[in-house]
């Protein structure tokens, strides 16, 4: 929660106006989640085994670190693209390249999920695996409306129709 607080007031730029209703949704999300997978890990109804083992918790820890490094890298890489098209004379969208980008349509929301298994993982929770499955729901549906978006607004040459979505050469 505090890494997306973080992210929305130094790193993300948006290209266009947004109501307040929009992030203070996410926000409050992201915080009702975080209150939920803290209350859950005080009782074992919500675990899936006692305690996850000495190799499933250094995974679901490799997991996460790497889920928010390559959140963090490929939402710097976004924000780079508005920072040069803030210094044109006109704003104009510009495909991504970089990191995942030539692969997947979202790569940051690739990296996101893996930071969620991550999570899973380690807290071992059944809670947390159901907010890590409809947060692949929700952030699939939005990679498909994003590289569906992205094929309209940029010829083959600088995004192929062939583009993954979410995960790379898979979907």
């Amino acid at each position: 929660f505090a890494k997306r607080c973080l992210e929305v007031m130094f790193l993300h730029k948006y290209s266009g106006s947004t109501d307040r209703a929009t992030p203070t949704q996410i926000g409050v999300f992201y915080a009702l989640v975080s209150i939920l997978i803290a209350f859950g890990s005080n009782y074992s109804v919500n675990t899936i085994s006692s305690a996850p083992s000495a190799e499933m918790y250094a995974m679901g820890t490799l997991c996460f670190i790497v889920g928010i490094i390559g959140n963090f890298y490929h939402h710097y890489l976004l924000q780079q693209l508005r920072q040069s098209s803030k210094n044109a004379v006109t704003t104009k969208y510009v495909a991504p390249k970089g990191g995942l980008f030539s692969y997947v349509a979202t790569p940051h929301y690739f990296f996101e999920l893996v930071g969620w298994l991550g999570i899973a993982m380690v807290s071992n929770q059944l809670n947390v695996y159901l907010v890590f499955t409809s947060m692949s729901s929700y952030l699939g549906g939005r990679s498909v409306a994003q590289n569906e978006f992205n094929k309209t607004k940029f010829d083959e040459k600088d995004w192929p129709r062939e583009r993954k979505n979410l995960i790379p050469f898979v979907f």
